[in-house]
C-alpha cells in the first residue's frame, strides 16, 4: 500500500503542478469487477480538492465482463478510454478525465461524490422519484440516440452485439450458479428442457430486434447525482442491443422496486416514448415496446441471479447476495406479466419461494 500511495502522489504532482501533493488517500467501496477505487484529497492550488483513482492489477487491456471478448484480435486500448472519448463526444455526461497511465493501472477521475441515484430517491416521496428517473432517461436518450447517430467503429461498442450467442451465455449463467450450483443440483431432464425451450425462445426474439448504443448496465447505483444532474459511470461494457435493454436495467434492478412501482414504471416507460418524438425519431408501438422491455428485464434478472451466486461462490464476494431475493421477486411478477411465459412460474417457484 505504501508503494501504491507513492505512486499516486508522484502521479498528483505530475498532473495538477510541482506544488501539489497527496493529503489523503482513503479506500471507496468496490464493485462487482477486480478494480479498486480510492478517493485522493488533494492539496494543489487552483486545482481539485480530491479525485477519485481507479486501479487494477491486470497490465493487459481486458474488457470487465469476460463474456464480452469477443474481438478477433485483443483491444488496442482500455475500453474505459476508449468508450468515455465517444460519450463525451456525443455530449453524455461523463466523470472528467484528469490522467490515465495504463501501464501502471491506473486513473485519475472526477470526485462526483458519495450520491447515486439510487440514493437520492430511496426515501423520496413519488413525484421526486419520476422526476430523477426522468433525468436519466433524458441522459440514457442521449447515449442511445446521439450515440447511434454518431456511430464510429472506432468505438468499440459498435464492435460488439448483444446476440442470441450472449443471451443464451447468460441463461446458462443462471441454470448454472442460479439453479443447479444452489440447493437445486441438477435439474430434472423435464424442467431443464422447459428452461432451455423458454430461454431460447427469449434469446431468438431479443437477438432479432433492432439495436442502438447500449451502456449495458444503465443501473441506479452507475448513475451519480451531482450538481443537480445524472453523470454515467461504469460505462466500459457499452454494445449493441435492443434500446429496451438499457432502459429495463434503469427500472429493474437489484431494490429499485421500493421505489418504481408498477404505476411509476408505466409513467416512466410513456416518458421515454414521448421524448423519443422530441428527438424526431419513430415511436414504436407501445404493447410491442413494452413486450420488449418485459423480455430484457426478465432476461437481464435471471443473468443477475445467476452472476450474483457466482459473485459470492466463485469470487469470494458475499455483498450482492442480499439483492438476490428481491430480484426473484421481480422475475415472478414478470413472468406474469409478459405474455406465454406464465408456465414458468410453478417450475421455478418449487427452487425459489421468492417466485411463488
Amino acid at each position: 500500500m505504501e508503494k501504491f500511495r507513492e505512486t499516486v502522489a508522484e502521479k498528483v504532482a505530475e498532473v495538477f503542478g510541482a506544488g501539489a501533493r497527496l493529503a489523503g488517500l482513503d479506500a471507496l467501496a468496490g464493485d462487482a469487477s477486480s478494480r479498486r477505487y480510492f478517493r485522493a484529497t488533494i492539496a494543489a492550488p487552483g486545482g481539485p480538492s480530491s479525485v477519485i483513482v481507479m486501479s487494477w492489477s491486470d497490465p493487459g487491456l481486458p474488457i470487465s465482463s469476460e463474456e464480452l471478448a469477443v474481438f478477433d484480435e485483443p483491444p488496442e486500448e482500455l475500453p474505459f478510454l476508449n468508450v468515455h472519448r465517444f460519450l463525451k463526444a456525443v455530449g453524455v455526461r461523463v466523470p472528467a478525465l484528469h490522467g490515465h497511465w495504463v501501464e501502471r493501472g491506473l486513473m485519475f477521475l472526477e470526485d462526483l461524490g458519495d450520491v447515486c441515484l439510487w440514493d437520492r430517491v430511496r426515501e423520496a416521496p413519488e413525484a421526486e422519484v419520476i422526476r430523477w428517473y426522468q433525468k436519466a432517461i433524458a441522459e440514457l436518450l442521449v447515449l442511445q440516440i446521439g450515440g447511434n447517430r454518431a456511430r464510429n467503429d472506432q468505438c468499440m461498442a459498435f464492435r460488439q452485439t448483444f446476440d442470441e450467442r450472449l443471451y443464451l451465455w447468460e441463461f446458462a449463467h443462471f441454470i448454472e450458479y442460479g439453479l443447479e450450483a444452489g440447493d437445486a443440483g441438477n435439474l430434472p431432464a423435464t424442467e431443464r428442457r422447459l428452461l432451455d425451450d423458454a430461454f431460447g425462445g427469449i434469446a431468438g426474439r431479443l437477438s432479432r430486434q433492432p439495436r442502438v448504443f447500449n451502456h449495458r448496465d444503465y443501473h441506479s447505483w452507475n448513475l451519480m447525482v451531482h450538481d443537480g444532474a445524472v453523470v454515467v459511470i461504469d460505462f466500459q461494457d457499452a454494445l449493441l442491443a435492443p434500446a429496451q435493454y438499457d432502459l429495463a436495467s434503469l427500472l429493474n434492478d437489484r431494490e429499485t422496486d421500493q421505489v418504481v412501482t408498477p404505476a411509476v414504471e408505466e409513467r416512466l416507460l410513456d416518458y421515454y416514448l414521448n421524448r423519443l418524438d422530441e428527438w424526431g425519431e419513430a415511436r414504436p408501438v407501445r404493447d410491442e415496446f413494452r413486450e420488449t422491455y418485459l423480455l430484457s428485464a426478465l432476461q437481464r434478472d435471471f443473468k443477475v441471479v445467476g452472476r450474483f451466486r457466482y459473485l459470492d461462490l466463485v469470487k469470494g464476494k458475499p455483498g450482492y447476495k442480499r439483492y438476490i431475493a428481491p430480484t426473484l421477486r421481480r422475475i415472478g411478477r414478470n413472468l406474469r406479466r409478459a405474455p406465454g411465459l406464465e408456465h414458468l412460474v410453478p417450475v421455478l417457484a418449487a427452487h425459489f419461494e421468492e417466485i411463488s
